[in-house]
């Protein structure tokens, strides 16, 4: 049944009267050109529009798709890359059996069969002693891999499935807040709900755009293309950054906060306390729409402007400026990014900004931050819950690591948590850890604080199986069998996005015998629970899960990508909550600023502000030793995480890894620009580049995650022991609310390698 034949769906859900002029696929000058989207893997977020170029199923080229509403024919460099990543001489192409010792790289060849009975027998073998909770399934982001790796975990029989992030501090701490205080997750509003984009009637360009620890323009964040905040701005939009560094953006705004990390929390209370007490609030709003508004103002008293200007560093009036620009504009947005999530007190940092939007009235308005889902009613099935309760018993469910210490875990989120693992590696509490399933992830570099903690507590595991396009230090260090997946073009899948849904389509034959994530979990699958996995084949999974939103796979490639209506102030109409009456999903039908549910889980009801753990303010003595604020995690445009790193054309874009300081601190240590360092604190030290930059500030450093040489490789998992900044950020030091880690806001020195020691 089409979309069109389906019952009509709620006004926000029904199709927008949108089609492509080209069809998904056609020739053109000896070509076959497709349309699809750009996903996993090579990994990215955002999903953009492409053109496949291909002759007899090769691929040759990639362009941006102008087309794609969503990324209206740009594209970054790692796409055009395309070819250079399928054709790669490195490229696993064939299952492969560990024949040395683990970090040896010695490696054979074997069958799919050898592979998949490998695996099962060794599973089953782990499942009858251990129990299946034992084996933990660890994945990467948040792309198409989220609903078969869950799948998959639980069709075993385990229910840690999770990312290795500590604190799963990647959005889970705004999404969080969100959900607790406005019953759902929302988005700065740039028409990107709208097939005709800034065209559109119902929307709104912002007066103001609060840019708030990201760089949008390089890193992109959660399905958010930075350039549509340049756009804005030549529409009028004015700009206010909130960042240590002098980024492009905040070169070009209006009002530029340059704050000590990790203070976000404070800026934000001052914020509201001088929004509040200037008058500048939304009375109506906060008077028709709101919960706890008096408790909120009483808790942002203590946050003055000379108090907040103390703890962040940022001039008072400056604080003063940004937060009545933000006030008086109508509408006005926050583009915010992983700096919030990147300190261990995240949840209640981003609680505090999140209120921004609410008591100032720009919550789902044209222009200001507004709901979103995935569309059609598939967001169960793209975000993992999808066959979490309907195979896993209730038995094993409760066996979840994180859910007995914290109750978010118990609320709608079915990952474990990653810092309970850790330990649960280390110390057999409540069960041991004795096997590991890595699908799209590549932790020893990328995800895993305290990295030889983690290493130590998992090399000895019985069994480690792997999935992924190359060989990564992970897999070197770690696995016993690896399987060889495919890229996004060699695969049918489809993007989900909060905007719309699109079709990953498999125009280039596939290299070598390399299988897609979805059809090595489902083979794998069903011989542990066969009705799991009633499918024959990967379309028609494809179909199941995309069920809800009256779609088939090849009705979504043909009429795609399908945008749902946007409504915006839903909260009048009734279509946030199940039961059809107006507000919003809370427990007293209001915003919460004051949250009910955080009360009842014994957790801060308000948000507040709280010193990471090593800090001038908190660890003075450490500082002396370590004077610099350590921001780790700085993004590239030629890599995404630890990915691309093979790609020669990346390299020359990229070549090292860097860190940066300010001239002033390099000039007193002797450190000039392209110098080796040495970054080093009180756990661990690291090599980096020297990149120095005069708009950081003096007092901080910036330091880049997920390096290692694929080049390297007669050296000890491709080189990257010497230069993982994760060896100098804590595990298992999270907040009350179990998310959240300091990754962004720790303490370092840096200084000049000598001759000799490279």
């Amino acid at each position: 049944m089409s979309i069109d034949e389906q019952q009509a769906p709620p006004p926000w859900m029904q199709r927008q009267d949108w089609k492509a002029e080209k069809p998904w696929q056609w020739e053109e000058d000896g070509y076959t050109v497709t349309r699809s989207s750009a996903w996993s893997a090579p990994g990215c977020h955002e999903g953009c529009g492409v053109l496949l170029y291909t002759r007899d199923g090769v691929l040759e080229k990639v362009e941006g798709d102008p087309e794609d509403p969503f990324s209206r024919g740009k594209l970054c460099p790692r796409c055009l890359t395309l070819p250079s990543t399928i054709y790669h001489p490195d490229r696993i192409k064939y299952p492969m059996k560990r024949v040395g010792a683990r970090g040896e790289g010695k490696w054979e060849q074997i069958t799919w069969d050898e592979a998949f009975d490998t695996c099962e027998r060794e599973m089953r073998k782990i499942a009858e002693k251990w129990g299946p909770e034992s084996i933990h399934f660890q994945r990467g982001t948040g792309r198409d891999i989220y609903w078969h790796a869950g799948r998959l975990a639980w069709a075993y029989g385990s229910p840690n499935e999770y990312g290795a992030l500590s604190g799963i501090s990647c959005y889970i701490p705004r999404l969080a807040a969100q959900i607790m205080t406005i019953g759902g997750q929302t988005i700065a509003d740039f028409a990107q709900f709208f097939a005709d984009r800034y065209d559109n009637p119902d929307w709104k360009c912002p007066e103001t755009i609060m840019l708030w620890g990201c760089n949008p323009t390089i890193s992109n964040p959660d399905f958010f293309l930075g350039h549509w905040i340049t756009d804005a701005m030549k529409m009028g939009s004015k700009l206010v950054t909130i960042d240590p560094r002098v980024t492009w953006m905040a070169a070009k705004s209006d009002i530029h906060l340059q704050l000590r990390p990790g203070t976000d929390g404070a800026l934000a209370m001052g914020m509201l306390n001088y929004i509040i007490q200037e008058n500048l609030h939304d009375s109506e709003f906060i008077d028709n729409w709101t919960f706890g508004f008096e408790q909120l103002a009483e808790a942002c008293v203590p946050y003055t402007l000379d108090r907040v200007a103390e703890i962040t560093g940022v001039p008072k009036e400056k604080i003063a400026a940004a937060a009545r620009l933000y006030a008086e504009s109508k509408p006005a947005s926050v583009v915010w990014g992983l700096a919030l999530d990147m300190q261990k007190a995240g949840v209640a940092a981003a609680n505090a900004v999140n209120a921004l939007w609410v008591v100032t009235g720009n919550l789902d308005v044209p222009g200001g931050n507004i709901y979103t889902q995935f569309p059609g009613g598939v967001t169960q099935n793209m975000m993992g819950a999808w066959g979490h309760t309907d195979i896993l018993t209730e038995q094993q469910q409760n066996k979840r690591l994180g859910i007995d210490k914290y109750p978010m875990y118990r609320f709608g989120l079915v990952f474990s948590s990653p810092d309970e693992a850790l330990l649960s590696a280390e110390t057999g509490q409540p069960y041991p850890m004795k096997g590991l399933w890595i699908q799209t992830t590549n932790p020893m570099v990328c995800m895993f604080q305290d990295t030889k903690r983690w290493y130590n507590a998992v090399k000895d595991l019985e069994f480690i199986a792997a999935v992924d396009i190359f060989m990564t230090p992970t897999i070197e260090a770690l696995a016993d069998i690896v399987m060889p997946a495919t890229t996004f073009p060699e695969k049918k899948s489809f993007r989900g996005t909060y905007y719309f849904l699109s079709t990953i389509n498999d125009p280039v034959t596939r290299v070598g015998e390399v299988r897609s994530d979805a059809e090595i979990d489902m083979e794998l699958g069903r011989r542990f629970n066969s009705e799991a996995w009633p499918w024959e084949n990967e379309e028609q999974i494809l179909d199941e899960i995309l069920a809800p939103a009256g779609l088939s796979y090849q009705e979504l490639r043909e009429n795609g990508p399908v945008y749902p209506q946007y409504v915006y102030k839903k909260y009048e109409k009734g279509l946030l909550r199940p039961d059809g009456q107006p507000g919003f999903m809370t427990q007293t039908g209001r915003v919460e600023l004051y949250s009910t549910l955080f009360e009842q889980f014994g957790l801060p009801p308000l948000p507040y502000y709280e010193e990471p753990a090593k800090s001038p303010v908190s660890t003075p003595e450490l500082m002396e030793e370590y004077p610099l604020i350590l921001m780790s995690g700085v993004r590239s445009p030629a890599f995404f995480h630890s990915e691309h790193r093979q790609i020669p054309y990346l390299r020359q874009i990229h070549p090292d890894p860097c860190v940066e300081v300010h001239p002033d601190y390099a000039k007193e240590h002797g450190i000039t620009d392209g110098d080796w360092v040495w970054i080093e604190n009180d756990k661990d030290r690291i090599r980096q580049r020297a990149k120095l930059n005069p708009g950081l500030l003096p007092t901080c450093a910036l330091g880049q995650h997920g390096w290692w040489f694929p080049e390297k490789k007669d050296a000890e998992l491709f080189g990257m022991w010497d230069v993982n900044i994760n060896r100098l950020l804590e595990a298992c030091a999270v907040s009350q609310f179990g998310f959240g880690s300091d990754i962004k806001c720790t303490v370092c020195k840096i200084y000049k390698v000598q001759e000799g020691e490279m």
